[in-house]
């Protein structure tokens, strides 16, 4: 029998995490050159699209199909077809498999979007809507049901068979997008005039309502990932609220240390590498540890960020120091701090006299998709660059991929347009 509430709940985060991807297109549309916003914008809603026609067609049932060898699913759900009027779930909190697919696309969504900000001003549009199609076969699908598809024993090998925890998507969201991001960074190369040109958000307000937009559809992410309306939900959901402020604090006060002023972008980046530390844990610590890894996020996703400059990648809108750094701080956050007074479907970590083992099969799993992620990125990248091209031309770099691709601008702007 369908537990009505627990699919109200599910169907309700599903809402909310695909209300993400619009909040991460404003704001990276705000970060980027006003030249170039619209384009950045419609980057997020091809994800959208594409990703929803691809999950449809096979993407749902090999990510969450019968297992083969807990790699990858089968094709017994093409077209969804066969998740017509069934259930998934145990015993008393079963929900549509409907619904469940509906949320799990929602992931695989904001997932591929998030890669866009790493190549903002500089990638052909429609490299990108190939490159999402390729992408989400090769590389988000199988990383999906290595974490995700748990089936008793017989799912996905991160958590079926090594025994590695992940509530929500610390590796198959975060360190995935975290590690793709520093591969399409390196393929397409520096945005002309990296380092010389200041390239400043060029609108701020757009930028903190995204931060807000995707604050608030975090807690159907996290909260959502519990699958039920019950007492771990709440959990989740207040752990994701506590490490948010937390590392929006932490990093302004980090940055307010360090060069003696406390931005706007630093709150909204902060609270981003909050939620995003506390994805994989939030269903595992108990909220003090929660306010631990807030704190702990903002201040290294803040030095993290800075470091792209010393290291010479071009990660425009810095995926990789927030989202790469934070999900391997949460992952590893589990193995410190797991507890299964919180949940006895969890393990305890070696701060609850666990030892360490859960702490290395945390790492296993961090160091597998981070280097499958990268590799997989980096030759996808590499055959688009070499057949159809990735990048832009430089002359359409320095318009503007507004009019070049879409012949709409989202300001109406005179002048040198080099000067935004």
């Amino acid at each position: 029998m369908i537990n009505t509430g627990d699919t109200a709940w599910v169907l309700a985060s599903g809402a909310l995490v695909l209300f993400m991807t619009p909040g991460l297109a404003i704001f990276y549309g705000g970060m980027v050159r006003a030249k170039s916003a619209l384009n950045m914008m419609m980057m997020s809603f091809a994800a959208i699209g594409v990703t929803t026609i691809i999950w449809v067609l096979y993407g749902y049932s090999l990510a969450f199909g019968t297992s083969h060898g807990g790699l990858i699913g089968s094709f017994e759900h093409v077209g969804l077809a066969k998740t017509l009027n069934t259930v998934v779930g145990p015993h008393g909190h079963h929900i549509p498999t409907l619904s469940f697919a509906m949320f799990e696309l929602t992931f695989a969504v904001i997932t591929v979007a998030l890669l866009s900000g790493a190549i903002a001003d500089r990638a052909k549009y429609g490299s990108w809507v190939l490159f999402i199609a390729i992408w989400i076969t090769v590389v988000y699908i199988p990383v999906a049901h290595w974490a995700f598809a748990s089936q008793n024993g017989n799912g996905g090998w991160i958590v079926d068979k090594l025994g590695a925890l992940d509530f929500a998507g610390g590796t198959v969201v975060e360190i995935n997008s975290g590690a793709a991001a520093l591969a399409l960074a390196l393929v397409l190369g520096k945005r002309d005039g990296f380092k010389r040109d200041p390239m400043r958000p060029h609108n701020m307000p757009l930028v903190l309502l995204g931060a807000g937009m995707l604050w608030f559809g975090w807690f159907g992410f996290n909260a959502g990932s519990a699958l039920s309306a019950g007492s771990l939900a709440a959990t989740a959901m207040i752990n994701t609220q506590i490490a948010s402020a937390a590392a929006s604090m932490s990093w302004v006060l980090f940055e307010k240390y360090r060069d003696g002023k406390a931005t706007t972008l630093g709150v909204a980046s902060g609270a981003v590498a909050g939620a995003v530390v506390i994805t994989p844990a939030c269903g595992f610590i108990n909220p003090m540890a929660a306010l631990i890894l807030g704190l702990i996020a903002g201040m290294a996703g803040s030095y993290a960020v800075s470091r792209k400059y010393k290291f010479g990648y071009d990660d425009s809108l810095d995926v990789v120091g927030v989202h790469g750094v934070s999900g391997i701080i949460g992952m590893l956050g589990i193995g410190l701090f797991a507890t299964v007074t919180v949940n006895a479907a969890g393990k305890d970590g070696l701060f609850s006299g666990g030892g360490t083992e859960l702490l290395v099969r945390q790492l296993i799993a961090i160091i597998v998709v981070a280097l499958f992620s990268f590799c997989a990125t980096w030759l996808i990248a590499k055959a688009i660059s070499l057949s159809i091209g990735f990048r832009t031309l430089h002359d359409d770099e320095i318009t503007g991929l507004d009019t070049i691709y879409h012949a709409e601008s989202a300001y109406d702007i005179t002048g040198n347009s080099n000067r935004y």
